[in-house]
């Protein structure tokens, strides 16, 4: 086995991200030049929502646009990667050696929240890609375990790759769409508050997070900030973490990312 792989926690925004990528943008495309060349990606997205941890195992998984009323550009974008069914493999395995149940799935392709941060961070394509989904209804705690089962992956030559946001208020994000104005306090509050319990390593109190009235703001459901507790299990007891970019999108998204080495 190689040294371990850095673990990342990546922002997606909204789909406009893709057109107007900004300093987030730039900031991701950097950290991916210090990467080297994984065998493959597994990519974790909050937009694949299912019952149990699911892997995907199409050798050429389309690019799916599951949003609607943007740029039309949008929908002309593809990120035409192969899959790797060996590493998909590998996960299933490993999620079961964890005691978790898992399914598989042959057509699932790369949502927004997938291959918006992959095209930006490896436009070339030229790595393979495993797909892996979240389980809202599980919670942190879940979300935490998996990640764990998956810290092997990165002794081998695979990158996993979180993909959410810090704050995910839809209300809000709409809001400001339709008739403006500032950035709500909390925004900054909680992504500051979740920066200062990475850097401690406190991840009780991360789990925790929806105790915190900042926390329920930001996240009026888990699935956007459930990456991260996956990132920072699959990232290991002893793994450092570094922002290595820290703002706000549109207002309301803080697009923070991390990675963990």
């Amino acid at each position: 086995m190689s040294a371990r792989r850095p673990v990342l926690f990546v922002p997606h925004g909204s789909p406009m991200f893709a057109l107007h990528p900004g300093a987030a943008g730039a900031a991701m495309s950097h950290v991916a030049t210090q990467l080297g060349t994984p065998r493959a990606i597994v990519v974790l997205s909050p937009h694949w929502d299912t019952v149990v941890p699911t892997v995907g195992f199409a050798t050429r998984p389309e690019t799916i646009h599951d949003f609607g009323g943007f740029d039309p550009r949008l929908y002309q974008m593809h990120y035409p990667a192969t899959g790797c069914p060996e590493v998909a493999a590998q996960v299933v395995m490993a999620l079961q050696h964890a005691g978790l149940p898992v399914a598989q799935d042959a057509q699932r392709g790369l949502d927004h929240g997938a291959w918006m941060p992959l095209r930006q961070m490896f436009p070339d394509a030229d790595i393979p890609v495993v797909p892996l989904s979240v389980q809202s209804r599980l919670g942190p705690a879940h979300a935490y375990r998996v990640g764990q089962a998956l810290a092997l992956l990165a002794a081998q030559n695979i990158l996993v790759m979180a993909s959410g946001n810090i704050t995910h208020n839809l209300h809000d994000f709409m809001a400001v769409s339709r008739h403006g104005g500032g950035t709500p306090a909390y925004v900054q509050a909680f992504a500051d508050w979740i920066h200062t319990h990475m850097m401690a390593r406190d991840v009780p109190g991360l789990l925790a997070y929806r105790q915190h009235v900042e926390g329920q703001r930001a996240h009026p459901s888990d699935e956007h900030l459930l990456p991260l507790f996956t990132a920072l299990g699959a990232a290991g007891a002893d793994a450092q973490p570094e922002a290595f970019f820290r703002g706000i999108s549109d207002h309301v998204i803080a697009m923070d990312g991390y990675s963990f080495h």
